[in-house]
């Protein structure tokens, strides 16, 4: 792997351990800053929004912006946002502090992504994005279980002040890797937002946002749900997370292989399945042999849909795709935010902690409908919506 390519993927491993590994250290930051578990989910909502809102605004903001010296930028602000959730006093400054890690991270990808694609042959762009997305699973398989030890042994703080230095060390190998590229837009900003007009394109993010809803909610509650539902103790969490990690890694490259064979019926399928084995999750979870081959195989399909899903918006938003890459990603979040919040109800609720995976279920099951139907226009062409038109 190129030094550039590797130093990009190092980067985006920080990311994705910044905003994942908060479920991993719940219990302990709930318990040092006095505040319920529910509420200490809503940080990963907190993440969530500043990628929500940071994917548009930043990505537009910094269109005209040289790529190297944006990506730079976007590492130091990412860094520091990490750094102040080390540093934080009360749970407000750490909301703060987690809502300014997350807004730089959409566009980071966004720019990464269509750049790596944009050299890759066209039936190998969804494989091209896997190897890329490599970051995100080593983030699950390493960073995530790593992060968790760090902040059970040595205190929640360390675990975000380790995340920061690793943002640094990527940092430091970008700067002499990554060569200089032209700004990501030359046109006008309403002809770039004029992308989502097209129903495609607006499908394509639904299905990002809808069709990750029931995954992020039990993920966002994995820890609670191993410990007080599976009955497994607090010290062996970060080796389940290493297995829901390896499960990632090999359903990202299942997901960018299937993709890039049939795109939207490889999605739908996997959609179905994922359903399916969250539904089979809340029946046998109390099982704990059971347990542990399904938090793998739900790792997997949680990660084989990404590659898809990214694709189908680049193949769908050819005149801005860095942009709709970015919404993407926000959409993305918007499924987190929405998840963490939502998760939080439902435990607080007469449901309860062990009926998350059910209500997971019946949420990806909407994820479904929208594939197909997505599905079924492709399968129609004289049904689509012809290019760069704004019919609703």
């Amino acid at each position: 792997m190129p030094l550039s390519v590797f130093s990009l993927m190092l980067v985006v491993f920080s990311f994705t351990t910044g905003e994942f590994v908060i479920a991993g250290i719940l219990p302990e930051v709930a318990a040092d800053l006095s505040v319920s578990i529910p509420a200490a989910g809503l940080l990963m909502t907190s993440y969530a929004l500043g990628m929500i809102v940071g994917g548009p605004v930043v990505t537009v903001l910094t269109a005209r912006i040289a790529r190297k010296p944006l990506i730079v930028g976007l590492i130091v602000v990412s860094a520091i946002g990490n750094l102040g959730s080390a540093m934080a006093p009360n749970y407000t400054v750490l909301t703060v502090a987690r809502c300014l890690a997350g807004l730089v991270v959409a566009t980071f990808f966004a720019v990464a992504i269509t750049t790596a694609v944009s050299t890759a042959p066209a039936d190998k762009q969804a494989s091209t994005v896997a190897k890329l997305t490599l970051g995100m699973n080593l983030g699950m398989v390493l960073g995530t279980p790593l992060g968790t030890f760090v902040g059970q042994s040595f205190g929640w703080r360390a675990t975000f002040a380790a995340v920061a230095a690793c943002s640094v060390v990527a940092l430091l190998l970008v700067l002499p890797s990554v060569p200089a590229q032209p700004a990501t837009a030359t046109g006008s900003v309403l002809g770039e937002l004029r992308v989502f007009a097209r129903r495609d394109v607006r499908l394509a993010l639904a299905l990002t946002a809808v069709g990750n809803v029931g995954i992020m909610a039990v993920f966002a509650f994995i820890t609670p749900l191993l410990t007080n539902v599976s009955g497994f103790s607090v010290g062996v969490v970060p080796v389940l997370l290493l297995v829901y990690g390896a499960g990632a890694v090999v359903g990202n490259f299942l997901g960018g292989w299937l993709a890039d064979k049939a795109l939207m019926a490889s999605l739908a399928g996997l959609l179905g399945v994922l359903a399916g084995v969250l539904g089979l999750f809340w029946l046998v979870s109390g099982v704990q042999a059971l347990a542990v081959v399904l938090t793998f195989v739900i790792g997997v399909l949680a990660f084989a849909i990404i590659p898809g899903m990214q694709t189908r918006v680049m193949a769908t938003a050819t005149s801005a795709p860095t942009l709709a890459v970015a919404v993407n990603a926000s959409g993305f979040q918007l499924a987190a935010a929405f998840a963490a919040w939502l998760g939080g109800r439902v435990i607080d609720s007469r449901l309860g902690l062990s009926s998350l995976s059910l209500v997971g279920a019946l949420l990806t099951v909407a994820g479904v409908a929208i594939a197909l139907h997505s599905l079924r226009r492709e399968r129609r062409p004289a049904d689509r919506t012809p290019a760069g038109s704004s019919t609703v």
